[in-house]
């Protein structure tokens, strides 16, 4: 089977990475095709909503070091070869404005945990372990984390984090805000996919802006922020969805949204 798995269905498309031997430790060509099916679901119009997860006991262990290394002629290209290639994923990621979920069935450690972070969302099992990694084995993260952590947990828990790699666990990741749902190991499957499904129903013009407002938003003035908020307001006014969104809400019945 692939290494990386594909499918949409309902309106959902899964990413799933499917390493489970090697704890879905990640290769160049995992990379290449992880970019591509971002980029799949972020051209599909019958996709609202993206999901990434991993096969077996992990979501992610990282990089597969070892074999994105070979045949390389030094160490250093190696590197740099390994890092532009993970930074296709963030680079996709940050351009697309369709919600992207981390289903975290068990380990997310080093670029694992920043794959993880760089999501829209996070839903994990009971059983999921966090931990950034890197300095363990004296490095400085390379997947992102010291922008993606600070932004979730504050600077100076995300230090703490960077510097001591402690593992921590589902319960305390989303009390930390790391993770927004916590599941049940048997039930992770239902509740994501539950939580995807509602996101998918929302009219998906509405859904794109939202992102966008709140992405700008984060980088910018209140002043700034706020005509940010207004101009997508104002986008979403003179769409088919909002008008029947309005004549539903007055005859009391669900709406049906086409993404108009």
């Amino acid at each position: 089977m692939s290494d990386l798995l594909y499918e949409v269905k309902d309106k959902i498309a899964t990413i799933t990475l499917n390493r489970p031997d090697k704890l879905n430790a990640f290769t160049r060509d995992m990379i290449d095709a992880w970019a591509k099916a971002l980029g799949a679901a972020q051209a599909d119009d019958s996709v609202n909503v993206v999901i990434v997860t991993g096969t077996g006991r992990a979501f992610c262990s990282g990089g597969d070091v070892g074999r994105m290394r070979e045949g390389e002629p030094s160490a250093l290209d190696g590197k740099n070869s390994l890092w532009e290639g993970i930074h296709r994923v963030p680079k996709t990621l940050e351009a697309m404005d369709k919600p992207v979920i981390a289903m975290v069935n068990g380990l997310a450690v080093g670029a694992g945990m920043g794959m993880c972070v760089m999501c829209d969302m996070r839903v994990a099992a009971e059983s999921a372990r966090f931990s950034t990694g890197y300095v363990r084995v004296g490095l400085v993260p390379g997947d992102g984390d010291t922008y993606f952590l600070p932004r979730l947990v504050g600077a100076a828990k995300a230090l703490e984090l960077l510097w001591t790699a402690d593992f921590i666990e589902a319960p305390e990741a989303h009390r930390l805000g790391i993770v927004q749902r916590v599941a049940p190991d048997a039930q992770l499957r239902e509740v994501t996919y539950a939580l995807a499904r509602q996101i998918a129903k929302r009219p998906p013009i509405a859904t794109r802006l939202i992102i966008e407002a709140v992405d700008e938003g984060l980088e910018a003035p209140i002043d700034k922020a706020s005509e940010i908020e207004v101009r997508a307001f104002l986008r979403t006014l003179k769409t088919e969805d909002a008008s029947e969104g309005i004549q539903a809400f007055f005859a009391k019945r669900e709406p049906s949204f086409k993404g108009r």
